[in-house]
């Protein structure tokens, strides 16, 4: 099967991706859903991503917080991230992610699309006041739950969070509708909107990821892999970038 997904990639003539956690995990950043996942693993309940739990009671995400921001600071690009950058080269490549993270635009890769936000800034709830990820970690380091630091609101990162809309679905559904390959990986393909998304691919569909989803029929080639041995599989075959 290699041989056939190195041939549609090598003949592809645009490149839409849909990413979710499983890119970022040898990066040494959790997953959710996999088997020593966040939920799986109960380190954190669901609650703690509710954006109504959230507004009650923010400490419990910035528990979560507080421990995930130097992972975030320190991760570095998987060999699959910059892959996906390499593709660029070669023809036009829109990648979508669920991830929070910002290692797609660490790796070099230009069209990124952020449904679920990202850590990469956050907003004051009540006056709007713009932070940056470093100064958010600071603020996270020093307060229990960090206020702004100019009407004393209540600042949240710009993550999406259950209850609130993804962001630029018009925009992804776009992409993916209009590019003539489609790769999923790394991900369930359990959380909606996101799963959507493969309905709205018209050419050649790809699932890579390491266990099996409830969509996996979707697709013309199903990959259960892990993504940086798959790729490098892939790359070693010779002549794609």
């Amino acid at each position: 099967m290699i041989d056939e997904v190195l041939a549609v990639l090598k003949n592809a003539k645009s490149i839409s991706v849909l990413t979710g956690a499983g890119i970022s995990v040898n990066a040494g950043i959790p997953d959710f859903r996999g088997e020593t996942g966040i939920y799986t693993k109960g380190l954190y309940s669901e609650n703690v991503f509710d954006i109504y739990y959230f507004l009650h009671d923010p400490k419990p995400f910035y528990d979560f917080a507080r421990e995930m921001y130097p992972v975030f600071e320190k991760a570095e690009p998987t060999f699959t991230h910059k892959f996906l950058a390499n593709l660029e080269s070669q023809c036009p490549v829109c990648i979508v992610t669920q991830n929070i993270d910002f290692l797609h635009e660490k790796a070099g890769s230009k069209n990124v699309i952020h449904l679920h936000g990202s850590v990469e800034k956050s907003h004051c709830l009540n006056c709007r006041k713009e932070y940056s990820f470093d100064r958010m970690k600071e603020l996270i380091k020093k307060n229990v739950v960090p206020h702004c630091e100019s009407c004393g609101g209540i600042i949240k990162p710009d993550v999406v969070f259950f209850g609130e809309p993804v962001i630029d679905f018009d925009k992804a559904s776009s992409c993916v509708s209009d590019y003539d390959v489609f790769l999923a990986l790394g991900t369930s393909l359990e959380v909606y909107p996101a799963n959507t998304l493969v309905q709205f691919a018209r050419g050649s569909k790809i699932l890579v990821n390491k266990t099996k989803t409830s969509m996996d029929y979707m697709f013309d080639f199903v990959i259960h892999e892990e993504l940086d041995t798959f790729f490098k599989e892939l790359q070693n075959k010779g002549g794609l970038i």
